[in-house]
């Protein structure tokens, strides 16, 4: 059953509908769910939905899962989607804002190569509010700029530890995208000729960091007979991937299959960050996404300490935070994008 639970009691709860003129719709398309907000002028949320990202079907069958989450979040604000001032979608991929075009997508419904006129199709199903795309972790990132952990400082670097691993950068006060995808820290290489990641490329940090690629090499070692609790726990909270709850628990039970590979994607996080930051000099570091938020507290830690012995300048170290909006900061920051000027 979807979340659609209300932020601080707000929105629905007068039994009063939003104001159609200042209201805007924000969803993520993260690899495993579907994050739905609508926030107001201030980002405030009113309302919210969570659906599973699909596993299969191609982007159409995306698409209908977005509108779903959208519309269940607008209903708990007391709003129909066609009377959102705007909607904004935070994907991973690359993105074309400008046509509204998503293509080279791996870890959502089987991957798709082509561009996808994601924004027109569900520009469509919405019906009178103007769609906008834009990269997932980049979205995320401002909302933790303006709203978050990021808010105190004027250069920031988010990495997203997830399904896959993703980055954004906020230089002196505004939002870095390059020609579109500058950030991908995740396909930054680690090793060259190393380990083959979802891109279809060798050695990149989201061979060894991403969640995907990291259930890939723990399905080998099992089938191969090493013994692992992670897929007895994922059974018993009856998923069909190794989410970052099922990691988590098989950490605190000491899991050694669990441990080792985590250990490995610690060691290419503070690798790769590190040299970031020898080439941005950025002021802080904002540690999000699923296994991110879920893992952060207890191993942000041991990735400054992998992070040192890289660093250029060890005695100048970013400040390092978790991202303060937690699972909602990709739909906040998809929000935004659509309207909200803070």
């Amino acid at each position: 059953m979807a979340d659609t639970s209300t932020k601080n009691g707000r929105g629905a709860t007068n039994g009063q509908p939003a104001d159609r003129a200042r209201v805007w719709g924000g969803i993520d398309l993260g690899g495993t769910k579907i994050e739905a907000v609508v926030v107001d002028a201030r980002g405030e949320v009113l309302g919210r939905a969570r659906h599973p990202t699909p596993a299969k079907g191609g982007p159409g069958e995306v698409v209908k899962e977005l509108y779903g989450a959208l519309g269940e979040a607008a209903q708990t604000a007391g709003i129909e989607p066609a009377k959102l001032a705007g909607v904004g979608v935070g994907a991973a991929g690359a993105v074309d804002a400008n046509s509204g075009t998503l293509a080279h997508t791996s870890n959502v419904a089987g991957g798709w190569d082509a561009p996808y006129p994601l924004a027109s199709d569900l520009g469509d199903l919405v019906g009178g509010s103007k769609v906008v795309l834009g990269n997932d972790v980049q979205v995320a990132v401002a909302a933790e700029y303006k709203l978050g952990a990021g808010r105190n400082y004027r250069s920031v670097l988010g990495v997203w530890w997830g399904t896959g691993v993703g980055g954004g950068l906020v230089l002196n006060g505004v939002p870095w995208r390059g020609q579109g995808s500058a950030g991908e820290i995740g396909h930054m290489v680690v090793k060259p000729n190393g380990a083959r990641c979802g891109c279809g490329r060798n050695g990149c940090l989201e061979a060894y960091a991403g969640r995907a690629c990291m259930e890939s090499k723990a399905r080998a070692a099992a089938k191969k007979g090493e013994k692992t609790l992670l897929f007895d726990i994922m059974r018993e909270k009856k998923r069909t991937r190794l989410s970052s709850g099922v990691w988590a628990r098989a950490l605190k039970d000491k899991d050694p299959l669990a441990t080792r590979l985590i250990d490995r994607a610690i060691e290419m996080l503070g690798t790769t960050i590190a040299s970031v930051i020898n080439l941005l000099d950025v002021e802080a570091i904002v540690l999000g996404g699923g296994l991110g938020s879920r893992l952060g507290p207890l191993y942000m830690g041991r990735i400054q300490d992998a992070m040192h012995p890289h660093l250029f300048i060890t005695e100048r170290k970013p400040a390092m935070h978790i991202a303060e909006l937690g699972d909602l900061s990709g739909a906040i920051g998809a929000a935004l994008l659509a309207g909200p000027q803070m």
